[in-house]
């Protein structure tokens, strides 16, 4: 399936209002995991109110001991002081990262700005070799963007 296919399928999934917000996001990460080979853990991070810290949200893939990360550290710290996309199409060859699995081998990372101000990130990991292409950083870009219609 593209990415032009699944867009009203995210949109269709945000919509259900009688599921939590947690339901609509956990929802989103198997759509995508399920719909896009490459895709091998899907998950949100979430700034932990004032604190310099990401939590993780909802998620699957193999399970992770990263719940908290602090602003800076590994690709998703990073993204949360940046507020840029981050693609890492090798990570072995990334200084700043935090592995979570021997099988991961490319990562992206696309900030969640709700009233302009990064609250999370979608965090999707590859057991692929350099799978992301401008189509997944704007497709994650229009994703995060729905999201953040149903946060604000």
């Amino acid at each position: 399936m593209n990415f032009e296919q699944l867009k009203p399928q995210v949109k269709l999934i945000l919509a259900k209002t009688n599921k939590t917000v947690d339901e609509r996001l956990l929802s989103i990460c198997e759509l995508l995991e399920s719909q896009i080979k490459y895709y091998n853990w899907v998950g949100f991070y979430f700034r932990n109110e004032n604190k310099d810290e990401l939590l993780l949200g909802p998620y699957i893939g193999k399970q992770t001991d990263h719940t908290v990360i602090p602003f800076g550290k590994g690709i998703c710290g990073q993204v949360a002081v940046s507020n840029e996309n981050f693609v890492v199409p090798d990570v072995a060859a990334q200084d700043n990262y935090i592995a979570c699995s021997i099988d991961v081998k490319a990562e992206i990372v696309v900030p969640i700005f709700v009233n302009g101000e990064n609250i999370g990130q979608i965090d999707i990991d590859s057991n692929t070799p350099d799978p992301f292409t401008e189509a997944d950083e704007r497709f994650l870009e229009f994703v995060c963007a729905e999201i953040a219609g149903i946060l604000s």
